[in-house]
């Protein structure tokens, strides 16, 4: 390294530290001024200032200052080799390591507490920090529960030992972790509020359309209490459940959720809520999209006004009689795409045929309390065809039940085989007979057949495009990957917490975690599976060398490449020092 100067002997002369790259020419080729085949371009390594301010601030003559500078740039070049040297480590055969001192260290959350960072979580934190009087680091509690909610998802004792083995292990007791669930569930609507401003800062926020749904949790327990109840478990378990209603924008990414008792229903969740994000969140002009469990009048009413509508599944099993046979009459089809008039008779007498197009009719609808509304009736060939070769198969299944003698009741689930077989428990004259015949339910299996490739939704948005409404409503499917994930990849069930402000906060990391892995896999382009990007995290463990540093003792693949080059940092070179580490980790902390 060298010093650089501008406008010498001007008022605005200036001193730089420089240094010198050589860059391999693209091409291949060598280049005419440097028969090596290499360039030469020169990069600003450090802007002392001018040279007039700093003979003022260190009181020294101009030679005095240009004799400090060129010091200056030997320290760096020389700190610059130091860091680039070659190191030695002696291991012995006969000697071996201590007892009870960790091997290794996980690097992965790294990448996370960098969007923590980024998130102003430490500042959220620090605000909940001065309404109260505790004396426990919550911003170290809350982003570790967070780091291990995603790359080690087990009780909050075990998240205490997990972070143990993080870079920087944990300064606090487990019993200050169960007092700040208290604070963290007390402080939930704060958070969420905060977290969603500050994530406009992160990533470009598509608040045009939100999605809603539920789904619940189960708990290992006998008994159930106020708040964990019995209810209809979406996994068909027999525990008390709570329940989760969450709200999503159309990237997918996490709005604001609330938890209520597990016997409720799950109808009246949506509309308080949505008042939170319209008061809380500034929000007030969006399509809240829906599943038709959730698309009551009173939930339809509250959002069919100047700046809100809904769009809503509805199922076509429930509808009147005479809509119904509307909805599947033959009449009025159109191709999605051009609009062109089709004889659904046809394309369904062929479904392999016209597989690659969707067609769809539209339909006046009206409600007691939303009286101006169309439905949009869609038939997908493709979509058939998955429905028939699933029904195909559950009925093999039934008749092998049959053939066993099975007497296995139906659960409910709209999967279940056991939903094809008829149980007869009289004979031809209406007499009780002997035993009971199962058979196959072959009016149940027609009246299925009815609907395959058929949906309908509706909405009030009557002068929009039908494509565009179809396109929102099929975007659902992140709504219930994120409930997935949360219960696979994060283990959010069963819950081993028992008072009501800590399974509260349990849900609140894990509605967080959810936040920072959505928005990880956004900059990471969706390029890459949910499994993928935990598994890989998880994995990315440095060995640790005694006084000297740090080793990866994890695969380099495009992904960890990926990560690295979207965070601007590296923890995949041969050895590290300590105070490379230190480095990195002070630079997650920094907001960018």
């Amino acid at each position: 390294m060298r010093i650089s100067i501008t406008n010498p002997g001007k008022p605005a002369e200036s001193l730089y530290i420089i240094k010198d790259l050589y860059l391999r020419d693209v091409r291949g080729k060598k280049s005419a001024s440097n028969k090596s085949g290499k360039d030469r371009t020169t990069v600003t390594v450090e802007k002392l200032g001018k040279v007039s301010d700093l003979m003022e601030k260190m009181n020294l003559s101009h030679d005095d200052v240009i004799a400090w500078a060129r010091q200056r740039a030997k320290s760096l070049t020389d700190e610059e080799k130091a860091a680039n040297a070659k190191i030695t480590i002696d291991y012995f055969p006969n000697q071996r390591i201590e007892k009870n001192v960790p091997s290794s260290c996980n690097c992965g959350y790294l990448f996370l507490q960098s969007l923590y960072t980024q998130l102003r979580l430490d500042n959220t934190c620090r605000n909940i920090r001065n309404r109260y009087s505790f004396d426990f680091d919550l911003n170290s509690i809350l982003s570790d529960l967070i780091f291990a909610r995603i790359l080690s998802p087990s009780s909050k004792l075990s998240s205490y030992s997990f972070c143990k083995s993080l870079l920087e292990p944990p300064k606090y007791d487990i019993h200050q972790v169960y007092r700040a669930l208290s604070v963290i569930a007390k402080e939930a609507d704060y958070i969420q509020s905060d977290v969603y401003r500050n994530s406009n800062f992160v990533i470009s926020r598509n608040n045009r359309v939100l999605y809603y749904d539920c789904t619940n949790f189960f708990f290992e327990i006998e008994e159930a209490d106020d708040f964990r109840e019995y209810g209809k478990s979406k996994e068909n378990r027999p525990n008390p459940i709570v329940q989760m209603g969450l709200f999503m924008d159309g990237d997918g990414i996490p709005l604001a959720f609330s938890t209520f008792r597990g016997a409720s229903n799950e109808q009246p969740s949506m509309k308080p809520l949505e008042e939170k994000i319209i008061h809380n969140y500034g929000l007030d002009r969006f399509v809240v999209c829906t599943d038709g469990g959730l698309g009551s009048d009173s939930n339809r009413l509250f959002n069919n006004i100047e700046g809100r509508s809904f769009i809503i599944t509805q199922s076509l099993k429930k509808l009147k009689k005479d809509e119904r046979e509307a909805a599947l009459s033959s009449s009025g089809w159109k191709r999605l795409g051009d609009g062109c008039s089709v004889n659904i008779q046809e394309i369904k007498s062929d479904p392999e045929k016209y597989a690659s197009h969707v067609y769809y009719k539209i339909m006046p609808y009206s409600s007691r309390k939303v009286p101006d509304q169309m439905m949009i009736v869609t038939y997908s060939p493709k979509y058939a065809l998955y429905q028939c070769s699933i029904r195909e198969k559950q009925i093999e299944r039934a008749e092998k039940m049959i053939e066993k003698g099975s007497r296995k009741k139906e659960h409910g689930n709209q999967n279940d085989p056991a939903r094809f077989i008829k149980r007869t428990a009289v004979t031809d004259e209406y007499e009780v007979a002997d035993r009971t015949l199962y058979s196959l339910d072959e009016e149940k299996i027609e009246s299925e057949m009815m609907y395959d490739g058929y949906y309908a939704i509706c909405t009030d948005l009557v002068n929009d495009s039908v494509e565009e409404i179809i396109r929102v409503s099929e975007q659902r499917w992140e709504i219930e990957e994120s409930f997935r994930i949360m219960k696979t990849e994060f283990r959010a069930r069963p819950v081993y917490l028992s008072r009501e402000d800590r399974i509260q906060a349990h849900f609140l990391i894990c509605y967080l975690s959810l936040m920072i892995y959505r928005i990880l896999e956004k900059k990471l382009e969706e390029k890459y599976t949910a499994e993928k990007i935990i598994t890989t995290l998880r994995k990315m463990e440095l060995h640790i060398i005694p006084g000297t540093g740090y080793q990866p003792s994890y695969t380099r693949t495009d992904l960890t490449d990926k990560l690295h080059e979207i965070f601007g940092f590296n923890t995949d070179y041969q050895i590290m020092t300590k105070s490379s580490i230190r480095n990195i980790i002070r630079l997650t902390k920094q907001r960018q």
